[in-house]
């Protein structure tokens, strides 16, 4: 049977597969609504970009709680909650994925096909995506899982978990962690500034203006405290493996992310307020972006980590 950091070390790697995977039509979303042939889109193709932007927001807030998690509540070590957490993590952001991607494909083939093929191919592209996410999958799980469960009797001690992580082990998924963050920084990075040089930059409300500069400058700071520990553990310790500069990768991985869900938030608001017309939509799309990105990285860690150190005192005072 795998051992625990191994699982958690390929949990991680799929997970950035999947930022990665975000993070192009999460850029696509965003540059849309300022594109010149997006104004001549039917009205409720508009809105359905919208909707894809929000389930993609809502997908990528979803895989940064696992360095969250990671970092404040499991102070970096290897554990059976995360390694499940990770797992359920995905089962709730693949079909967001597929539906995301399904009204993407939907809005590109209608300007070109007409809206039946438009509608084809969405619902084509989507129904794939869930059949490939969600139904392969469980029949295959249900066919595997006496195999599975037969491995995890011969190594029961394994499976309870054992000695702490290792250093080197930390550090290498504090690195991971910063890697995973960082693509979504920097695709929403390229398209805030390829934004300031389109003509439909100039034509929205100066107010949005400002919102859309003051989330660059969010971003950017994002990317540079993500970039940092790289160049940390050249110039300062020298390649050294050492619990230091595991507590200052870790602190600057959560520092990250809260200029990146400020940055994700002001632009929710400039696209929305677009499109819609609505200066309060768009503080309504903001706001709950923010709200949910600081609430699953923040608060529901903080949550989780107050639990587990009650638990802990209590096992304590009934030994």
């Amino acid at each position: 049977m795998a051992e625990l950091k191994d699982k958690l070390k390929k949990a991680l790697q799929e997970n950035r597969i999947l930022v990665l995977g975000t993070q192009v039509l999460l850029g696509f979303s965003f540059r849309a609504a300022f594109e010149e042939g997006f104004s001549e889109l039917p009205r409720a193709t508009q809105h359905l970009e919208l909707l894809s932007l929000g389930l993609l927001l809502l997908t990528f807030a979803l895989l940064i709680t696992v360095p969250s998690f990671h970092r404040i509540v499991e102070g970096g070590e290897d554990s059976h909650r995360l390694h499940h957490l990770t797992g359920r993590l995905m089962c709730w952001v693949l079909p967001l994925f597929a539906v995301g991607i399904g009204l993407d494909l939907y809005a590109s083939a209608e300007k070109v096909l007409g809206r039946g093929a438009g509608l084809a191919l969405g619902v084509s592209g989507g129904a794939v995506g869930l059949l490939l996410f969600i139904a392969f999958p469980a029949v295959q799980q249900r066919r595997r899982a006496p195999e599975i469960e037969r491995k995890k009797a011969m190594d029961p001690q394994q499976e309870q978990g054992g000695k702490g992580t290792e250093l080197k082990d930390k550090i290498d998924h504090a690195l991971q962690e910063s890697r995973m963050v960082l693509p979504g920084a920097q695709a929403l990075l390229g398209f805030q500034m390829a934004i300031l040089l389109m003509k439909t930059f100039d034509q929205l409300p100066w107010g949005s203006r400002v919102v859309h500069l003051a989330s660059l400058g969010c971003v950017a700071l994002s990317v540079l405290l993500l970039l940092t520990p790289a160049a940390y553990h050249r110039i300062v310790e020298q390649g050294e493996e050492t619990q230091h500069f595991h507590r200052v990768a870790s602190a600057l991985v959560l520092a990250s992310t809260v200029p990146l869900a400020l940055g994700l938030s002001g632009d929710a608001f400039v696209v929305v307020r677009k499109v819609l017309g609505s200066t309060t939509a768009g503080l309504w799309a903001g706001g709950g972006n923010l709200v949910l990105c600081l609430g699953l990285w923040f608060g529901f860690t903080l949550v989780a980590r107050a639990r587990r150190q009650r638990g802990r005192e209590l096992q304590q005072a009934a030994a």
